[in-house]
């Protein structure tokens, strides 16, 4: 029997019937009392241990139940804290200046509920004092004496008793028999006297809803009731809630009718992705839009940038950097009206550089770091900027003439998301012909036969996939007598075709231009090739810079601004208030979602709004949202934004 015991773990049962064990089983017969079937002895461990008869041939051996000393009662764990230090010592000036009075206050809750009372059990409360300070972390510990039967550690509630909101990286809860438990934050928390409701954090273990554990259930719940709000009111930048609105706050007529914009998203006229709820003040001059008085827009305390992204990316570095560079160009041009006068003008950006206003140095040095690649300083006693020359630029200083380069910037400029291959012939617009014209295209059979090799007619050249296209007519055509009526612009629809040569090269073969009906004018619509003499060339060349307009803005517009930020927007607002921390698409969608509510804010700051940048930089001027609006309603389709479906749809 001695032999039995001497492995520490018996207190599982150990059942027998060798034959080794007969003679001890007789002697144990034999110390029995009457009819009793147990019998307790001493193990060569000093343990006391119960022995059952479980048949005529066989007996269980089993630690028996022994007093309070004998068994363990609780485990003692120890919570270790990590809260992240600002960059500007926010969180050490706290800390320093209160050691020993605020702390953290933690409560572990069980992930399963009471069974007998079938109702969320009590928690385990402990207070977490500063111990350690590290390189922008501080280190809290709390101390906790678990009950065996507590069950496993599903949550943390967490108060902050401190005067300002800390953030809080992780918690790791360690002394458990089964290692330690890990709970990732990374969250403001807000001062207890400002937000009275213990903030929750899960630990690591993800669960879909109906698999949830039952001491979870209830907190899961309320948390996501709290994320959603209740839609009333104005939001605080502390605030957490997530809800929806429309795009009320690009326009501004409060200060001027010519910066009245349309209302995006809410109506069939313009549909739009939502953005988050801000609750501002209604506009007193017209209660459609939202007030623009304070450009510090909400967006919630989570979704703001950390402090050292801050530094990198905020409205007033935007608004001051890009507004500079773009005044400063403006400077340059011999004539604002013409642009640049010539090609020297251009080069000039490149080799003299130029001249910034009057900035302070702090301010000039921020614009450096802001847009390291895009200028450099010539000369910093002087604030002359300079763009960085391009590479192919410092190879060929007109290799952007080149018909090769201009089809190569289709795939590898960028907006390499708009070429597509043709499937039918003729070409054709499907836009009313009652009011843009005739919808038959310019492209003749002809022009394009007459430049491809090893393909004599257009119907074999699409069959085997070598015709490809960027196709800007029916999507600007519309806008194109209202964007004429702007100053200092203009516009036609176009469409561009490339033939793929055997060699696996784009060569462009033709650029149509189309304008509408104008002022009683009829339609008018002319094709360009590639030439040689001097007259054609310059033609086929400018026919290729509108194209290359046409390409940008949709990049900037659609692509980016459309396609990569906005639709996203509706989103994350979606995954805060309908999936838990603990979902596992939550956990698998949340680092690519952060901080792109903070970038969308930015943007309804100083690039999207009413005179903002990209009114000022692309052709489409005030018209510029209202075309992402028709973009989303004729163009955007969600199953067809990821790859392969995307590069198989064009």
């Amino acid at each position: 029997m001695t032999h039995l015991l001497k492995k520490p773990h018996v207190h599982q049962s150990f059942i027998t019937n060798s034959a080794i064990f007969s003679h001890s089983y007789k002697w144990m017969q034999n110390i029995s009392h009457n009819n009793s079937t147990n019998s307790f002895l001493k193990s060569s461990l000093g343990k006391k241990v119960c022995v059952r008869r479980c048949g005529s041939s066989c007996i269980r051996v089993v630690m028996a139940k022994g007093s309070s000393s004998d068994t363990k009662s609780h485990h003692n764990v120890k919570a270790l804290v990590s809260v992240k230090e600002s960059d500007g010592g926010l969180i050490k000036n706290i800390v320093t200046g209160i050691v020993g009075n605020k702390h953290l206050i933690l409560e572990l809750v069980s992930a399963e509920l009471d069974p007998k009372a079938n109702s969320k059990g009590e928690t385990i409360k402990g207070t977490a004092h500063e111990t350690e300070k590290k390189e922008n972390e501080v280190q809290y510990e709390a101390t906790f004496e678990v009950p065996v039967d507590f069950g496993n550690v599903g949550a943390v509630l967490v108060e902050n008793e401190h005067d300002k909101e800390i953030f809080l990286k992780n918690i790791v809860l360690d002394g458990f028999p089964d290692g330690p438990v890990h709970l990732t934050c990374q969250s403001w928390i807000q001062p207890k006297h400002d937000t009275p409701t213990k903030r929750v954090f899960f630990t690591n273990k993800m669960y879909l809803p109906s698999q949830t554990p039952s001491g979870l259930r209830k907190l899961r719940e309320d948390e996501l009731i709290e994320l959603r709000g209740n839609g009333e009111g104005e939001r605080k930048k502390s605030d957490r809630i997530y809800d929806y609105d429309v795009y009320n706050d690009l326009g501004d007529p409060d200060i001027t009718t010519d910066l009245k914009r349309p209302v995006l998203g809410g109506t069939k006229q313009y549909p739009y992705p939502r953005r988050c709820r801000t609750g501002r003040k209604h506009s007193d001059t017209d209660p459609l839009y939202e007030e623009r008085s304070t450009l510090d827009f909400y967006v919630p305390r989570d979704e703001a940038f950390a402090e050292t992204k801050q530094t990198q990316f905020n409205t007033s570095a935007v608004s001051l950097g890009l507004t500079t560079i773009i005044q400063s160009l403006d400077a340059i041009v011999t004539d604002i009206n013409l642009g640049f006068a010539n090609f020297e003008d251009i080069e000039a950006i490149y080799k003299e550089g130029f001249q910034l206003p009057n900035l302070e140095s702090n301010d000039s040095n921020f614009l450096q770091k802001l847009i390291p690649k895009f200028f450099k300083h010539a000369n910093d006693s002087q604030n002359v900027v300079r763009f960085d020359t391009p590479e192919p630029y410092k190879r060929d200083r007109f290799f952007w003439f080149s018909d090769v380069e201009f089809a190569r910037e289709t795939l590898a400029g960028a907006n390499p998301y708009s070429i597509q291959l043709v499937k039918e012939w003729p070409l054709k617009s499907k836009l009313d012909p009652q009011i843009y014209g005739s919808p038959e295209s310019a492209i003749t059979r002809e022009i394009i036969e007459s430049q491809m090799t090893n393909y004599s007619t257009v119907e074999e050249a699409i069959k085997e996939k070598k015709l490809f296209m960027l196709d800007y007519h029916d999507f600007y055509l519309p806008y194109v007598s209202k964007v004429r009526e702007i100053e200092g612009t203009t516009l036609y629809g176009s469409r561009t075709l490339f033939f793929l040569t055997s060699e696996g090269i784009l060569k462009p073969l033709a650029i149509e231009l189309t304008r509408p009906p104008i002022d009683g004018k009829s339609q008018w619509k002319q094709v360009f090739t590639p030439n040689s003499d001097s007259t054609n060339i310059w033609l086929w060349r400018l026919a290729k810079a509108h194209v290359l307009v046409h390409d940008s803005g949709h990049h900037e517009l659609i692509s980016h601004w459309l396609r990569t930020h906005c639709v996203v927007e509706p989103i994350i607002i979606a995954t805060h208030r309908q999936l838990s921390s603990i979902h596992p698409i939550f956990r698998l969608l949340h680092p690519h979602l952060r901080y792109t509510m903070e970038i969308n804010k930015v943007a309804r700051e100083v690039l999207i709004n009413a005179s903002g940048l990209l009114e000022i930089s692309f052709f489409s001027k005030k018209y510029t949202m209202e075309l992402s609006s028709v973009a989303y309603d004729k163009l955007w389709q969600f199953d067809l934004q990821a790859l392969p479906n995307d590069l198989i749809n064009r």
